[in-house]
């Protein structure tokens, strides 16, 4: 990782947990965002949906509050999907929020909403464009008229569509204030880098948003990274990796074994945009265990919510958040600025560390005394329970006797007991080392 991506980087490696939106006019249909594609619906019967569009409830300062209460430190905003609607006054088109009964920039409002709260704040555009003409058709495996013989033999402009495209990024780069992240999404087949003019559109973007940070999908997606992950990455890489709902095995290291950034997106049930019947919501605790995963391997989440059509948040996606920030408003320390522990995984759950402290991430039960796993007794200064900052005693006793490498703590009183876990989603220890 050079200088540049470093510093560029440091904060988003600090802060380790956003807010993903995925929000358009697939909320209307509310079936996810590909429905598009997957349903083939041309562009003349997709537009009725534009003609609907009109988030009456649409709150962004709500969105914020929330946002900031689950203990989430940034949040991305789709400015434009693959389906081609605007959610931001773009002068290169008129398929937009601002010409639709919404008549709002929705875009400005997300960002000055979100800015009040002192989030960081980013724009996710989409490199696809179902609604574009100069967008291939016929022979793109993703385009909603893939195989449609009316666009076998179409010709396009393709140069013209990179034109649009540009220009578009240009004028999210250069009249919404400062941006924090810039997400592309997504590269395949042979849409990928210098198909995109890539070089090109990041010069373009860093003379107007020299620090802002960049995912690596302008050649890359959750099937591949791209060169970020090797030893000379492109002028286009990015300044993080984004596996998308899975978490790397190891984190994500160059080919030198050195750790990059990198943050999982991933959704709170089984679909981006809005979809009106996917109930599968993941609980609270394995969206707070993933995170402290994702936080131990040195990486970040971003978890994502859909809006309905009316703007507003699903309630159980509100639920959630709040059981998760609830967690984070007691155990932040515990994730903000932290990293890979030094100390290999545990049994009963995970480490995180931040210097000389580790936290101790204890999903499981012990029997007895808990084994702090890699940390020896004379290392431990004090243990602490973070949530309400309680001290432990040190759980050493005649049946550790034979285990005299490895230090102990009890739960209760007694180290030869075993007591309930407090939080059943997560129990978070302050390991303080001596040096």
């Amino acid at each position: 990782m050079n200088q540049e991506m470093l510093e560029r980087t440091r904060w988003f490696m600090n802060d380790r947990f956003g807010m993903f939106i995925h929000w358009g006019l697939y909320a209307i249909p509310a079936a996810g965002e590909w429905i598009m594609s997957e349903r083939r619906i041309p562009v003349k019967q997709y537009e009725e949906y534009f003609h609907q569009f009109d988030p009456v409830d649409f709150d962004p300062a709500s969105w914020a509050r929330l946002c900031k209460k689950a203990g989430m430190k940034y949040a991305v905003m789709t400015a434009k999907h693959h389906d081609g609607f605007c959610l931001f006054d773009s002068a290169l088109t008129d398929y937009k929020s601002t010409a639709a009964k919404a008549g709002r920039d929705l875009v400005r409002e997300f960002l000055d909403a979100f800015r009040a709260e002192g989030l960081k704040v980013g724009l996710y555009y989409s490199l696809l464009d179902w609604h574009h003409p100069d967008y291939p058709k016929y022979n793109d495996i993703n385009h909603p008229m893939r195989g449609n013989e009316a666009y076998r033999n179409e010709v396009i402009d393709f140069d013209r569509y990179l034109d649009y495209m540009h220009g578009q990024v240009r004028e999210l780069v250069s009249g919404y204030g400062k941006l924090d992240i810039l997400w592309f999404d997504f590269s395949y087949d042979d849409m990928c880098g210098e198909k995109w003019r890539a070089a090109e559109l990041i010069r373009m973007v860093r003379s107007y948003q020299p620090d802002v940070i960049i995912d690596n999908r302008l050649e890359g997606s959750g099937e591949k990274n791209g060169s970020i992950a090797t030893d000379h990455p492109s002028v286009f890489s990015g300044d993080f990796a984004s596996p998308e709902q899975i978490i790397p095995p190891q984190g994500m290291q160059d080919e030198s074994g050195l750790p990059i950034p990198w943050e999982l997106c991933a959704t709170m049930n089984n679909h981006w945009g809005y979809c009106s019947w996917d109930s599968l919501y993941k609980t609270p605790q394995t969206i707070i265990r993933k995170l402290v995963e994702c936080v131990s391997k040195g990486g970040n989440m971003i978890l994502n919510v859909g809006p309905d059509a009316k703007g507003r948040i699903p309630d159980e996606s509100v639920k959630i958040l709040e059981k998760v920030g609830r967690f984070m408003d007691r155990n932040r320390e515990s994730i903000y600025g932290c990293g890979i522990s030094k100390t290999a995984k545990p049994e009963w759950g995970r480490y995180t560390q931040n210097g000389d402290t580790v936290y101790a991430h204890v999903y499981e039960t012990p029997l007895g005394a808990l084994p702090l796993y890699g940390i020896g007794p004379d290392r431990v200064k004090r243990v602490t329970r973070l949530a309400d900052g309680s001290e432990l005693i040190r759980g050493e006793a005649w049946n550790t006797a034979m285990y005299p490498d490895i230090a102990f703590v009890s739960l209760g009183d007694n180290p030869v007991f075993s007591y309930p876990l407090p939080d059943e989603d997560d129990t978070v220890l302050k390991i303080e080392l001596s040096l």
